[in-house]
């Protein structure tokens, strides 16, 4: 069993500590700086550190004035704005527990959440999102209330009237009554197999997360004179645990939900690091593929050289010799395509930050070639975010990177990650058989495959219950090849199948806009079912899966694929809602087509 501890951790977290109090702080050090951007007819307004912990402070006392009492559950659905890191701190402040929903989430979802956890109230962004709500809440033995952020009367606005007769002196004593290792909030996992279950995490994990990140090279850019436009699902522990951070560290936050318009957003909020998910790297770089594509042949020529060299240029400074000629042309496409991408990120972008889910290797080259480091980690929503990351200095990529301070990461004998540290949960709520599946006195079991070099650098290779079993004993590990058909911008979503059979298939959908963008260039119409028997197409897919074939041996190779008409979405049920592909649904749902490649 291979082991790697990283560095102990200089920092310890206060036995009574709460996560509300970074708001107190700021506020009484720099009262003036600013904590959030958020947007007020149609401008972009300012919201001072004093301005924020005085709206927490008036809201918490709403809450205590609905009955909301220390330890209470309370469950917030709504989409990355402004009044979310309101409500979360407002939860806080009177000792309760936060318990993020998502704002896909279906009327059974939000039922089995509201139920499992006990929650007194949900907090939902708008009307349609309430009706949803309580349509899930209805016959439940004690039926939560339902409030709506964008009410006829919002949210903030009812809470604060109503807690105007509360004494302050009351968050006081719920302040005082919180401990580093209550609960801070129930996170309830994607459920890619059978229910979510709520993981329990502390304040205590949520600041250790915190204050070791800060001691790693980032610091020098979560700090008081640095933005971030915070986009991702705050429902997500990733999301909310940087973006916490963040707010620790000073950095003035922005939030933005219309993923449609981002790069707008990142031209008005000039933003000095990113975090996002590899699905939208992969769409700036597939945008910025189609923009070339759409110029004509010389400029899609300049274009796919550009990326090849932006990937060799990044090879060559990882290994250290980067040649002259690489280096002038490298030079030359800095001034001709590298630079408008920077600008699409806003023109001052330092460093992103990718999780959530592998990045390509390739694409990760290509960004650290143009000059933007995109920095990949590794965690669940049991470690409270990244347990492992890639840090400024210390990059290897195509890893996950190094544990964080105080944390330790260990291979066991069947190469399942198995991870410690201060900020791993302490279980799941109310469900002892899981916690004891998972948790082995202070390590616990990720379920991801593995492997560990002799300096820390984590490799994930795979999923443990996503292992394919071939007929002939050989175990693949379908996330590479998935990642790397991935990879082209015309593949949507990739699912490898073969558990039992002589050889691995895969099923593919497509993306529809590449695939609209494909026909105009090649000057083909029809639809999808017309297209699958068009040679050119054909022709194209098959090169795509011979070169994720590559990075693979020939026993793990795909032999053959689908193509389905359909796309995968949380709506019907192949995916979670933090994007992730439930593979027993598409399984059950697509076994036709299996049993087909098979016959």
């Amino acid at each position: 069993m291979r082991e790697y501890v990283a560095a102990p951790a200089t920092f310890t977290v206060a036995e009574d500590w709460s996560c509300v109090q970074s708001a107190y702080d700021r506020a009484e050090k720099t009262p003036d700086n600013v904590a959030f951007q958020r947007p007020v007819g149609g401008e972009w307004t300012d919201v001072t550190n004093r301005e924020f912990a005085d709206t927490v402070r008036a809201v918490a006392r709403g809450l205590v004035a609905r009955g909301i009492q220390a330890g209470d559950r309370v469950a917030l659905l709504c989409s990355t704005r402004y009044e979310w890191n309101v409500i979360d701190f407002a939860i806080w402040a009177v000792g309760a527990v936060s318990v993020p929903v998502y704002d896909s989430s279906s009327s059974e979802q939000i039922r089995w959440i509201m139920e499992d956890s006990a929650a007194r109230l949900i907090i939902v962004e708008k009307d349609e999102y309430a009706v949803t709500a309580r349509n899930g809440v209805t016959g439940l033995v004690s039926t939560p209330e339902v409030l709506v952020i964008d009410g006829d009367t919002p949210v903030i606005d009812m809470l604060t009237t109503e807690g105007e007769s509360i004494d302050g002196s009351v968050l006081d004593e719920r302040r005082a009554s919180v401990r580093a290792d209550s609960p801070a909030t129930l996170i309830y996992t994607s459920g890619t197999t059978g229910r979510p279950k709520g993981c329990m995490l502390t304040h205590r994990n949520f600041m250790s997360e915190t204050l070791a990140v800060l001691e790693t090279p980032f610091h020098q850019y979560l700090r008081d004179d640095a933005t971030t436009v915070m986009f991702l699902p705050l429902a997500h522990v990733l999301a909310r645990a940087i973006t916490y951070a963040g707010f620790h560290a000073g950095v003035t936050i922005a939030h933005s939900s219309d993923i449609a318009n981002l790069v707008d957003t990142f031209a008005e909020m000039r933003p000095h690091y990113i975090l996002a998910v590899p699905r939208v790297f992969q769409k700036v770089f597939n945008k910025a593929q189609a923009t070339a594509q759409d110029g004509g042949a010389f400029k899609a020529w300049m274009f796919d050289k550009a990326t090849d060299t932006a990937v060799a240029y990044s090879r060559a400074r990882q290994d250290g010799r980067v040649g002259p000629i690489l280096r002038l042309r490298h030079a030359v496409f800095s001034r001709l395509v590298y630079a408008k991408l920077i600008a699409a990120l806003g023109g001052r972008c330092e460093i992103a930050i990718s999780g959530g889910a592998a990045l390509g290797e390739r694409l990760t080259h290509f960004f650290d070639g143009i000059g933007v480091n995109i920095f990949e980690g590794y965690g669940l929503t049991e470690t409270c975010a990244a347990i492992t990351v890639n840090t400024p200095g210390r990059m290897r990529i195509g890893s996950v990177g190094q544990p964080l301070p105080g944390c330790a990461v260990r291979i066991a004998a069947d190469g399942e990650v198995e991870v410690s540290g201060p900020v791993v949960a302490s279980g799941y709520w109310q469900n002892e058989k899981a916690t004891a599946e998972s948790f082995a006195g202070d390590w616990f079991r990720t379920g991801d495959l593995g492997t560990l070099d002799e300096n820390g650098f984590l490799t994930i290779t795979g999923r443990k219950k996503e292992i394919i079993v071939t007929a002939g004993g050989k175990n693949v590990a379908p996330n590479q090849l998935e990642d790397a058909l991935r990879a082209d911008p015309l593949i949507s979503e990739a699912v490898c199948v073969g558990d039992g059979q002589p050889f691995i298939s895969v099923l593919l959908t497509l993306d529809p806009e590449a695939l609209e963008r494909w026909k105009l260039h090649h000057g083909k119409a029809g639809s999808l079912y017309d297209l699958l028997k068009d040679a050119g197409l054909i022709e194209h897919l098959d090169q795509t899966v011979a070169r994720a074939n590559r990075s693979v041996s020939h026993t793990e190779s795909i032999k053959k694929y689908h193509v389905l008409p359909d796309q995968f979405t949380e709506e019907t049920g192949e995916l979670t809602a933090s994007l992730k592909v439930k593979r027993n649904v598409v399984h059950q749902k697509y076994a036709r087509q299996i049993e087909a490649l098979y016959a």
